[in-house]
């Protein structure tokens, strides 16, 4: 991996860089925004530029990735390479972006470090991102290829035949492709890349769940992102994005999608599995849940889910639907502020004719109430607080480290 004497020099120079990177990555983008600006206009998510979690993302994915390199000099960090990978192919991201990323990203960390970064310095630091560059580019490739688009032009154009409120301000897109192709394949727990023009002529792009397989199309859910207000007077805008597909898209409407991406997806085999999410992350558990019932999968499955009230639980009926067609498979439900009637210390009186599901409590999730069978597989999405919570309580009842999975809406700052 890393030559002898750049490791070195990346060993001695790291906790400086490290230091230096938060001021390193918004000056970075910047530069990279200023020489292109197309790039915030119709590639980079314009939200996460301005609440700064991508600039955390980078930042920290590069520290790990060269730390994973001074502690494991004979390994690549593939989980996070993969993970890099998935969401780039998903928003069609080229092979010649990579020399201009460079360009901008080592002006900028010569201008904070200044004299610190000497030639030995700039060349031991440009083998780290070569190496971090090509594993990305090979392994986009790879997903290019699996996607039938060797070229990296995933887009398509769908037509959407169907929309369905789930809740209030959760909304279900179905489209299908304005091409005699077929659709391309997907895995249960996969994403895909929604671009839409705004009223400023931006083409912004969001991924979302695929929440279900239709024939024929693709199914995926929306939650409708409203502003709000944060400590000492901040502000957070509502979802650009969101709100043009809640409010400006409808049946006969069209849209530009890419084709699935993802590496988080469930598990083919026979041992349990564990689905622990909150809100809307439920959507890629539904979709793993839809795959499993229409396989008529025997397989011990425990559908976890937390949520503010039942009105605002996205997919609530579909869950006890999917999870009453699978033979071993238990719904439990936590609701902030439950309904009357709903909550239980068994199962749900509104549950199925059978009883088995769902059960149904107050406040918040706690998995160490549940009969976590040896050898269960978990997915966790929902707000990071709550996944870190759900993983720690997973883990004090004996899930392999290696058997959690998790799915993060938005740069994944665990990295």
């Amino acid at each position: 991996m890393l030559s002898p004497k750049s490791a070195e020099t990346v060993r001695l120079t790291l906790p400086a860089v490290a230091a230096a990177i938060g001021e390193v990555t918004p000056l970075f983008y910047e530069k990279l925004f200023a020489a292109h600006p197309e790039l915030l206009r119709d590639l980079f998510n314009r939200a996460h530029q301005a609440d700064g979690t991508q600039r955390e993302a980078l930042a920290g994915s590069i520290a790990a990735f060269a730390t994973h390199l001074l502690d494991h000099p004979d390994e690549r960090p593939d989980a996070l390479l993969d993970r890099i990978a998935h969401k780039h192919a998903s928003l069609g991201v080229r092979e010649e972006q990579y020399p201009i990323v460079r360009k901008h990203l080592f002006a900028a960390l010569a201008e904070v470090l200044g004299d610190a970064v000497t030639e030995e310095v700039a060349a031991a630091w440009d083998e780290v991102y070569w190496l971090m560059a090509n594993g990305l580019i090979a392994a986009e490739r790879r997903l290019y290829a699996a996607a039938g688009t060797p070229d990296g032009d995933t887009w398509r154009t769908y037509r959407v035949v169907g929309r369905v409120a789930e809740t209030a301000d959760v909304a279900t897109f179905f489209v299908r492709p304005t091409d005699d192709r077929p659709v391309p394949p997907s895995l249960p727990g996969q994403y895909v890349s929604v671009q839409v023009e705004l009223a400023d002529g931006a083409h912004q792009i969001r991924q979302y769940s695929l929440s279900g397989q239709p024939d024929g199309g693709l199914q995926f859910s929306v939650k409708r992102v409203p502003g709000t207000a944060g400590a000492a007077g901040a502000t957070h805008p509502a979802g650009e994005v969101s709100g043009h597909l809640h409010d400006h898209v409808h049946e006969g409407d069209t849209l530009r999608v890419s084709a699935p991406f993802g590496d988080v997806v469930m598990a083919e085999g026979d041992r349990p599995l564990l689905f622990a999410t909150a809100g809307i992350g439920c959507t890629p558990a539904i979709g793993m849940l839809s795959h499993l019932a229409a396989a008529g999968s025997p397989r011990r499955v425990i559908a976890a889910h937390a949520d503010r009230t039942p009105a605002t639980h996205a997919f609530r009926d579909d869950l006890r639907h999917l999870v009453d067609k699978l033979p071993n498979a238990t719904a439990e439900v936590w609701y902030e502020r439950p309904e009357p009637r709903t909550t239980a210390t068994g199962p749900d009186a509104t549950g199925s004719a059978d009883g088995r599901t769902p059960t149904v409590r107050q406040g918040r999730m706690d998995l160490g109430a549940l009969e976590i069978p040896s050898g269960t597989v978990a997915y966790l999405c929902g707000p990071v607080p709550f996944m870190k919570a759900a993983r720690a309580q997973l883990l004090a009842a004996g899930v392999r480290p290696a058997d959690l999975h998790y799915e993060v809406f938005g740069p994944d700052l665990g990295l």
